[in-house]
């Protein structure tokens, strides 16, 4: 004969308590989980009042988050009101409920919160709402306070301090959450910002480029009209012009090219070429001014074909745009050294000059747009700042590398690329 072991009713409460707490820090994790994986701000303000009311078994719960720009709090998000029409009500600090726990940076249990002096009666009254009960706590960030996490009205009894220790963990889990959302939303609008003003600017070169060529060539052909049928001293005067107009049609140049690599729409026509050829197109565009400053220009690549797989006509213009560089930037009567040596599957070309050289702090800053070393009111020598960026762009388009090197201050520079080789 078998007896059937009466409950241990004490054993059975515990194991009750046991299983509620096990189910508590489940949803806690959860919640943890959840937050770290939002960065919407709306969503995640809905989710921690939702989550706090559930978790509370109270009727509603609410965030106030404090305004720096005006010293207050407002609400940004209750459970089961509009909160846009919250937002309107200014939550002071010194004479409410919320503003008390934000300043005291404690805990605040009200089981009845009519009969309390603090109780802003401006916030019930304008979402009809009755507050009977409320449990608020601060909602820290590292060693501030960023707003209030509050409970209204416990649906059975009032609360306790298990209620404050499941509250202050869902408000330290959220304070963390909000901050981040509120700095990924801050980055996004900067970003934002930055995009439209890099539109602006590319419009701006765009449209300038465009609409100064046509003048410009008018220039050019009455300037070589002139320096055709010009005389003595008119002779001097018609190139002196055409000089001018023609360095004016290469910044125009620069400006387009530019605004295409902005906009990604520079097409690349890849082949197999010698870097010898690459390097002497570029040379050809650029001799008759280094012969016009007296510069030397020395070749360190062999005879033998290095093989490289790019578009000619831009790596010509990237080498070009370096060696105006090296022509701007050194002294009259002064050495500047093109090589090309391969190196495995790759290709390293370089130009190096010895002319005023690059501070070593200030190297990777000389690619940026509009970069100029010296400053604007004082500068010896000319351009846009935009050659370098050009030369990179093009470079990197094709998979390359671009970098320069210099020692500091009078000590030359050398500006090094390296390409992808080509395979006979």
């Amino acid at each position: 004969m078998y007896t059937v072991p009466m409950p241990n009713l004490s054993k059975t409460g515990q194991l009750k308590e046991l299983e509620g707490r096990h189910k508590l820090l489940l949803r806690l994790v959860e919640l943890s989980v959840t937050l770290n994986s939002t960065l919407d701000l709306e969503e995640l303000l809905q989710l921690i009042t939702a989550t706090a009311t559930e978790l509370l078994e109270c009727e509603a719960a609410s965030i106030l988050l404090y305004d720096e720009k005006n010293p207050r709090l407002f609400f940004a998000a209750a459970t089961g009101s509009d909160p846009a029409k919250l937002a309107e009500i200014p939550v002071p600090i010194d004479s409410s409920l919320a503003g008390t726990i934000f300043r005291t940076n404690k805990p605040l249990i009200l089981n009845n919160a009519e009969q309390d002096p603090r109780h802003y009666a401006l916030v019930a009254d304008h979402i009809k709402f009755k507050t009977k009960t409320l449990l608020g706590v601060p909602m820290p960030i590292k060693d501030q306070t960023m707003g209030v996490l509050e409970a209204v009205n416990k649906r059975e009894g009032g609360f306790t301090d298990s209620d404050v220790a499941i509250l202050s963990v869902i408000a330290a889990h959220a304070a963390i959450a909000i901050n981040n959302a509120r700095l990924l939303r801050a980055a996004q609008q900067a970003l934002e910002k930055v995009r439209v003003t890099n539109q602006i600017k590319s419009n701006f070169l765009s449209l300038a480029s465009h609409e100064l060529r046509t003048p410009l060539g008018i220039v050019i052909g009455y300037a070589t009209f002139l320096q055709e049928s010009a005389r003595g001293d008119s002779t001097e005067h018609a190139n002196q012009v055409l000089g001018a107009a023609t360095q004016m049609r290469q910044l125009l140049d620069q400006m387009n090219n530019l605004t295409l690599l902005q906009a990604d729409e520079m097409e690349m026509r890849l082949m197999k070429i010698s870097i010898q050829d690459v390097l002497n197109f570029a040379i050809d565009e650029i001799k008759y001014s280094a012969a016009r400053h007296d510069m030397q220009l020395v070749f360190a690549f062999q005879d033998e074909p290095i093989l490289v797989n790019v578009d000619p006509e831009k790596t010509s213009l990237a080498f070009v745009n370096l060696l105006n560089n090296a022509i701007r930037f050194s002294p009259d009567k002064s050495e500047i050294i093109i090589g090309a040596v391969s190196q495995g599957s790759q290709v390293l070309a370089w130009v190096q000059d010895h002319g005023i050289g690059i501070p070593v702090d200030k190297l990777h800053k000389v690619f940026e747009e509009f970069y100029q070393i010296e400053p604007p009111n004082t500068r010896h020598h000319g351009g846009l700042g935009i050659g370098l960026t050009i030369a990179k762009g093009l470079i990197e388009a094709q998979d390359g590398r671009i970098w320069a090197e210099s020692e500091g201050k009078g000590q030359g520079t050398t500006f090094k690329v390296m390409l992808p080789g080509a395979k006979e």
